[in-house]
């Protein structure tokens, strides 16, 4: 936000924009949605941000958000010691007893809610209440309905109090009575009957032939989980895509049903033309907009990119979650180690420059191999055993035998049957595969997709959740047919008519994943690296071996090696003329394509001769060596050349504002003096009152005390340490014994201004009107013929033939 907000003041608007304020609503909305409490911070984004801000013509055309969320078993697992999303305990502290009624959670706290009670129950009401009060008003602000949205979170944490059992016949019970799902299916607005069929039936197509089946108990538990993430997910989908949506260039949309077609919750992939899409597709309004949009993209000088990824974990137990993320990580790394050594050093050697600088930097190209490889990756191995319903055991068996030399991969000391460990960049992290296959495969049956079509469902905002896939679905009969959905949602074209979606949770990642290094490539790019100083988040307490951990991790002290001896900036001789040309006279430059190396030796030269006022005694390196196409600098000469750089503008600024100034004013002088002589000859000397004889001195006794000054000016509202405030301008004026309101006609008793031309100028004995007393002291505001001018009340007097005022 500090970034953004830097931004909008350069070339936004500033933050008072409106379109700052849905920007930074729509954060606020999204923290609570998508940070939760881990082991290791107790404010962990679990969802990663790269925001889009497009320029054109130097000014800002819009922001995007593109959203990549991994964490959803969170909603209904969340770890031991760690809690579930912020949102839901805000609302549980924020809900009034009215709302807590509509939406059914009336004697239900944290400790009785199953998706909540199984992770840290503890929790700071007020705190919690204070954020859910802002999240309620910024849902507001970007016009989202606050009910639809909460009603959908109430049912996603009463949906964990419904367990399934064994019944004495074919159908499952549920455990406890059927309370928690009637209050589900009427935050839904569904029927009760209806959302329990969806939940325990499943439709196959064995060979054409479409047969139903009941689900046990297990699998019953199952499929509510996936609609309970389902709903979350594709709640803040929804909430993102509205954001968006905001900001988007005559956006007409005025609802969450809109058919907008960009959905930026899973879909990432800024490059990518096969975008993930929530909302219905091809409608005239989404072609229009997608032309318009294409339009304006061609035309845009490109973009600034703020991207907030997901950094290393290391939980116990790890999931598959957790191994997507630190992929994420090891490519992170693996970017900042290809653009600040690995370049660094080729392009030094490619161009024939001797670096005296060693940086012996950690390669994890091994580590991201070991895990995302095409055949022999992690992923695609647990893809093809996904493919040909394997187990846990027999994907651990299989990783093990492929990976068998791989010192990436290691075997834990208590030799689960269902566990590895992978040595990434900075730990050493052990990883649990009970849930790999059934987390992986991410679907949820049409069965309990289907009753939520607007047929059967009277919630609106319910049935726009899933509006692709019904689109999709209703498209042809028969319904339900047997198709399985994605729970984080996607486009209807990634579907077929078979028992699985063409792609996997993995398989999505690691697209979007591919499609933002696709962009990253081609931008210019400045790294923030952030270092947390201790375990407990206490503030001001720095833990030595915390910070040399992450350093070592994140290779900061070879980039400060780099930085200090080496040559880590190169520019292009042109570049480098152009930006620096301003250190050398205008008249000794060349200024001609094939002098360009010429001009920059005589740049450099200037700059030797201004460094003999620099301190040989600073530690960083002040060097450069010329290249075949490029010019390599220090970090130390990037920095004195752009301090001369600003050095030699100010004064030029300076230079040009004092003579700029000083003509001016001595344009303006017969003006000024004039005013000056006539003030001069108006102001009236009153004599100084003189005291009253014979007044004697107060007695030393009758004064009154500091403690009796200081009650007497409390009584009456003064402070003794500044003067009264000054009253406002009065809104009419007196004349003679009249008060006289505004507006009031005047004549002009001279010109005004007396030295300016063209047609706006008030002309002696013209009459004007005076519509209000001016900001400036001793100035009327006068409105003549569409313009605004501040004129001093010497310069005019009242029409004799005014309307009367009111006698005071």
């Amino acid at each position: 936000m500090l970034l953004l907000r830097q931004l909008f003041d350069v070339a936004g608007g500033g933050p008072e924009t409106d379109a700052f304020k849905h920007l930074a609503a729509a954060f606020t909305v999204l923290r609570s949605l998508g940070s939760a409490k881990t082991t290791s911070n107790s404010e962990s984004s679990r969802i990663g941000h790269f925001i889009e801000v497009q320029v054109t013509d130097g000014a800002l055309y819009r922001t995007k958000i593109h959203c990549y969320f991994l964490d959803q078993t969170r909603v209904v697992r969340p770890l031991p010691d760690e809690k579930n999303y912020h949102i839901f305990y805000q609302m549980l502290a924020g809900l009034t007893q009215e709302e807590r009624a509509k939406l059914h959670l009336e004697g239900h706290s944290v400790r009785t809610l199953r998706y909540l009670s199984e992770g840290d129950v503890r929790q700071d009401e007020a705190e919690d209440a204070r954020r859910f009060e802002a999240w309620k008003a910024c849902l507001g602000v970007l016009g989202i309905p606050f009910l639809d949205v909460v009603r959908v979170l109430a049912a996603v944490l009463l949906l964990g109090n419904v367990t399934f059992i064994e019944g004495q016949g074919l159908e499952v019970d549920i455990q406890g009575g059927s309370h928690e799902l009637k209050s589900v299916a009427a935050l839904l607005g569904v029927s009760s009957a209806a959302l329990y069929r969806g939940l325990t039936t499943r439709t196959h197509n064995v060979r054409g032939q479409l047969v139903k089946s009941m689900c046990d108990a297990n699998m019953s538990n199952m499929t509510r989980d996936a609609l309970a993430k389902a709903l979350y997910c594709r709640t803040v989908a929804t909430i993102v895509r509205r954001a968006n949506s905001l900001k988007r260039l005559g956006s007409t949309s005025g609802t969450l049903s809109s058919d907008s077609n960009e959905s930026v919750h899973h879909q990432g992939e800024v490059a990518s033309q096969h975008a993930s899409t929530v909302g219905t597709a091809g409608s005239k309004a989404s072609k229009s907009m997608s032309v318009l949009n294409n339009a304006v993209k061609h035309a845009t000088d490109g973009f600034i990119g703020i991207l907030d990824m997901f950094g290393f974990e290391d939980p116990k137990p790890s999931h598959l979650e957790h191994l997507c993320i630190n992929l994420c990580a090891e490519t992170m790394q693996h970017f900042y180690n290809t653009h600040i050594f690995k370049s660094s050093i080729e392009s030094c050697r490619d161009e024939g420059i001797t670096c005296e600088v060693e940086v012996d930097y950690v390669d994890n190209v091994p580590c991201i191999d070991l895990i995302s490889s095409l055949r022999t990756g992690l992923l695609s191995m647990l893809d093809v055993e996904g493919s040909v319903r394997g187990t846990p055991e027999s994907y651990i068996q299989k990783v093990k035998v492929q990976h068998k030399g791989n010192g990436r991969l290691f075997e834990p000391k208590a030799n689960h049957i269902r566990s590895f460990g992978i040595h990434h960049f900075a730990n050493r992290v052990i990883y649990d595969a009970s849930d790999f296959l059934d987390t992986n495969r991410d679907i949820i049956s049409d069965d309990l997709v289907c009753v939520f079509h607007k047929q059967s469902c009277n919630f609106g905002f319910a049935t726009h959740l899933f509006g692709s896939e019904l689109k999709a679905l209703f498209s042809q009969d028969p319904v339900p047919r047997g198709v399985s959905f994605r729970i984080s949602p996607t486009s209807h074209t990634d579907l077929q008519n078979g028992d699985e979606p063409v792609s996997t949770l993995t398989q999505d990642f690691h697209t979007r994943l591919d499609n933002l290094l696709r962009t990253l490539v081609h931008a210019k790019p400045h790294f923030i690296r952030c270092l947390r100083s201790n375990c407990s988040e206490k503030p001001g307490h720095f833990d030595r071996a915390t910070v040399i951990k992450q350093i070592r991790a994140l290779q900061v002290l070879e980039t400060v090696n780099l930085m200090a001896g080496g040559y880590p900036h190169r520019m292009r001789f042109k570049t480098f003329t152009l930006r620096y040309r301003l250190l050398v006279p205008f008249k000794k430059l060349r200024r001609v394509e094939d002098k360009t190396v010429d001009d920059c030796k005589l740049i450099l030269e200037y700059f030797v001769r201004s460094l003999e006022d620099v301190s040989r005694s600073s530690t960083v390196a002040i060097q450069w060596a010329l290249g075949k196409r490029h010019i390599f600098l220090s970090e130390g000469a990037r920095q004195q050349l752009e301090m001369l750089r600003i050095e030699m503008r100010h004064r030029a600024a300076t230079l040009l504002q004092a003579v700029w100034r000083g003509w001016h004013f001595r344009r303006r002088w017969p003006t000024l003096k004039r005013n000056l002589e006539l003030r001069a000859r108006s102001r009236t000397v009153r004599p100084r009152p003189q005291p009253i004889a014979g007044t004697p001195p107060p007695d030393v006794m009758d004064r009154c005390d500091q403690k009796t000054i200081q009650q007497t000016c409390s009584l009456f509202g003064l402070d003794l340490e500044r003067p009264p405030p000054v009253p406002p301008s009065r809104s009419y004026t007196i004349t003679g014994n009249h008060k006289m309101g505004y507006p009031q006609t005047r004549v002009m008793k001279r010109k005004f201004p007396e030295e300016g031309g063209g047609d706006s100028v008030l002309l002696k004995g013209e009459s004007v009107v005076v519509v209000g007393a001016s900001s400036r002291r001793g100035h009327l505001l006068v409105d003549h013929q569409g313009h605004s001018f501040h004129v001093p009340f010497q310069y005019m007097e009242l029409k004799p033939s005014a309307q009367p005022g009111v006698n005071i």
